[in-house]
């Protein structure tokens, strides 16, 4: 896969395209999956575009800040802030190797540079939605689909991979042998209803394939083909307006679980996620505990300013009135001895 990126990466006229072409070679030595190749590539061919444009013809030509100066191009161009930082993330990287290979000294190096994102809310579905996405009518091979990414938390990219022999019908689980994101294998669980579908998607699928959802010739179902899918689904159900996607199923999964009584850490590793902190958005989005105690404290709240707020207590009322009643008949006492 890394001829094509090759033949495109020399009919320009780049910097630093020979080491360009090592770092890819690189990755692919370490199993990198041909996406974050391609990704590297991209981000890469971008960087290496300003730093023409700057009039630099070598790499060994480069500052400090010439990174900086990458950042504001690509923030310039409107790409969103989590895609610059994992631009720059790229770039990095890519220095990293230049250095070890004794290309760019460590002065060069951005030891500090970081891009820091808002710290958002998953978009988890609510109930109603979700069951307004089941309730659709559909082939047996989409239902299977929908249920297994949202009864598992799998992410895309890793159910488009799973074979048939990676799933264990009679044990419900599904074995992840590397994670497209984390590169970590794992074990992911699936449901009654999930398992129901999956029996007769298997009852109907070619078994030749060894793919669990193909496409054409056996081949993987592409994530493009699945977005359809979902996108299709939504529409049927009247969710268009709410801006669902495929991985909402994830978030939908995990903050089910929560409200059911599942401990991070345990949701931590069926996710998995490298970071408790990563789990742990979820908790801000599910935590029940903390919406019964506000809505307990909102109804004191709105029933003293009903009923007035010097009788929101009761018995600190009748405290404050026997104390001043014992404080007359002292005053009393003292008059008549």
């Amino acid at each position: 896969m890394l001829d094509p990126l090759r033949l495109r990466l020399w009919r320009q006229d780049l910097p630093g395209r020979k080491y360009v072409e090592q770092y890819l070679r690189h990755q692919y030595r370490h199993h990198c999956r041909p996406s974050p190749i391609r990704g590297s590539y991209t981000s890469l061919e971008t960087f290496l575009r300003l730093i023409k444009e700057l009039g630099k013809s070598r790499l060994e030509e480069m500052e400090k800040g010439d990174l900086e100066a990458f950042i504001e191009h690509e923030q310039d161009r409107g790409l969103k802030l989590s895609t610059v930082r994992t631009r720059v993330a790229v770039v990095k990287a890519f220095f990293r190797f230049l250095m070890e290979r004794g290309v760019l000294g460590d002065d060069v190096y951005p030891w500090r540079l970081k891009i820091k994102l808002p710290e958002t809310l998953p978009r988890a579905m609510d109930p109603d939605d979700v069951d307004r996405l089941l309730a659709v009518e559909g082939s047996v091979r989409d239902r299977a689909m929908i249920l297994l990414l949202l009864r598992t938390g799998m992410r895309i990219g890793e159910l488009l991979h799973t074979k048939v022999v990676d799933v264990n019908m009679k044990e419900q689980k599904i074995l992840i042998y590397e994670a497209d994101k984390t590169h970590r294998g794992r074990v992911v669980f699936f449901s009654d209803d999930a398992m129901d579908a999956l029996k007769v998607w298997l009852e109907k699928r070619d078994w030749n394939v060894a793919f669990l959802f193909y496409g054409q010739r056996g081949n993987p179902l592409t994530y493009a083909a699945a977005r359809m899918m979902f996108v299709k689904y939504i529409e049927k159900a009247g969710l268009s307006h709410k801006g669902h996607t495929l991985h909402s199923l994830r978030h939908t999964y995990a903050t089910a679980l929560l409200n059911a009584g599942m401990p991070l850490e345990c949701l931590e590793t069926l996710l998995g996620h490298t970071s408790l902190e990563v789990t742990r958005r979820y908790a801000r989005l599910s935590d029940k505990t903390r919406e019964e105690e506000y809505f307990k404290a909102m109804a004191i709240i709105e029933r003293s300013e009903r009923d007035g707020y010097h009788q929101c207590d009761r018995e600190l009322q009748e405290v404050l009135e026997a104390v001043q009643l014992l404080s007359s008949h002292g005053e009393e006492l003292h008059e008549h001895p």
